[in-house]
């Protein structure tokens, strides 16, 4: 019988991917803090996660022929993130705001790779006959 990876692994490889995409724009905006008009970023998770249940979420490309997709689908959910204060020189990085959802997603992106963990043991463990 064979084995459908996609059902066995769920969201979870894809969350990494968005868990990764997400802690680069993280660490872009907080890079940024002190360049003059440097507008944050962040992805919007609502409508990535439409797309996800939708089947619309696919695989990014690193490289031109790297992966047969060829649109970046998570990119395309990237917005500018609305400042919670002005800026006199037009930055909206808040440098807070931005530790802490780094945090967050660190913390996300750990829990989904223990979870694949878990599930690529029981998938071993299968083969094994355990």
């Amino acid at each position: 019988m064979p084995i459908n990876f996609d059902k066995a692994l769920g969201v979870h490889d894809n969350a990494l991917l968005l868990f990764e995409r997400r802690n680069q724009l993280l660490a872009e905006n907080i890079t940024n803090a002190d360049t003059p008009n440097y507008k944050a970023r962040d992805i919007d998770f609502d409508s990535v996660l439409r797309g996800q249940q939708s089947g619309q979420l696919a695989m990014t490309a690193t490289r031109k022929g790297h992966i047969s997709s060829s649109t970046n689908t998570i990119d395309q959910h990237i917005d500018y993130r609305v400042p919670t204060q002005s800026s006199a020189d037009g930055n909206s990085v808040d440098v807070q705001q931005e530790k802490a959802a780094f945090a967050e997603n660190a913390v996300r992106y750990q829990t989904t790779v223990a979870i694949l963990s878990r599930r690529f043991s029981g998938l071993t463990n299968a083969f094994k006959g355990e």
